[in-house]
């Protein structure tokens, strides 16, 4: 039975670093998967011009990945905790209600950027376990240059679960590419040869090329 997958995330980016590989995986296996993106990722710069880049570069990992939709909800970049966290649940909450999804993806709360925690915070929340709930699934992604750089006494990303994409790496690489203006040059963390790194780390984990390492919020059998 095909799945519903929603990927919630909060610039533009994220979902390329987090977990493009698995959700080319799930649209090979014929899911439907959508796109959420809280902020704009930009707006916080001075740069007049980032706004439409971002955007263009987003419409392209979109289609490069062919999923079903994506929609952005622009709030302040970098600024979503001068939101009030209902207001942002609200928004998630109608985004599930009109899709229905099984699975969602977001980010890990121990993340350093601070809208990546508001939106795990507006995921998990929104997904209060309500009789005949659809989402079943909640899973955690890292994002290089913010999951790792945390302060030390904030909860580490301890992945237990790994998803196989080495058929699928080829793709999340011209992802990252379509991001191009976002990514930086090794030795920085937010590398694309640093995150392709990382997905053959993880992988060696379980005994194949590549992987993408998520930590299970929430499963229900």
């Amino acid at each position: 039975m095909n799945k519903t997958i929603l990927v919630i995330a909060a610039h533009s980016d994220d979902e390329a670093l987090g977990c493009s590989g698995v959700i080319a995986r799930h649209v090979a296996e014929g899911d439907k998967v959508h796109l959420l993106f809280m902020t704009d990722g930009v707006s916080s710069r001075s740069g007049s011009g980032d706004g439409e880049k971002r955007s263009t570069s987003a419409q392209g990992a979109s289609k490069i990945l062919k999923v079903s939709s994506f929609t952005n909800l622009n709030f302040p970049d970098n600024q979503m905790d001068s939101i009030p966290l209902l207001g942002i649940v609200k928004e998630v909450e109608n985004k599930i209600s009109e899709l229905q999804p099984g699975i969602i993806y977001t980010h890990h709360i121990g993340d350093l950027n601070v809208d990546h925690q508001i939106t795990h915070k507006a995921v998990v929340t929104a997904c209060r376990p309500q009789p005949s709930f659809c989402v079943e699934e909640i899973y955690a992604f890292e994002v290089l240059s913010s999951t790792e750089w945390n302060t030390p006494g904030v909860e580490v990303f301890s992945p237990n679960v790994f998803i196989d994409i080495t058929y699928y790496i080829d793709i999340k690489k011209q992802v990252l590419e379509v991001y191009s203006e976002e990514m930086r040059q090794p030795p920085h963390s937010r590398s694309i040869d640093n995150a392709l790194r990382l997905n053959a780390l993880r992988g060696s984990s379980i005994g194949v090329d590549y992987a993408e390492a998520f930590v299970a919020i929430r499963v229900i059998l």
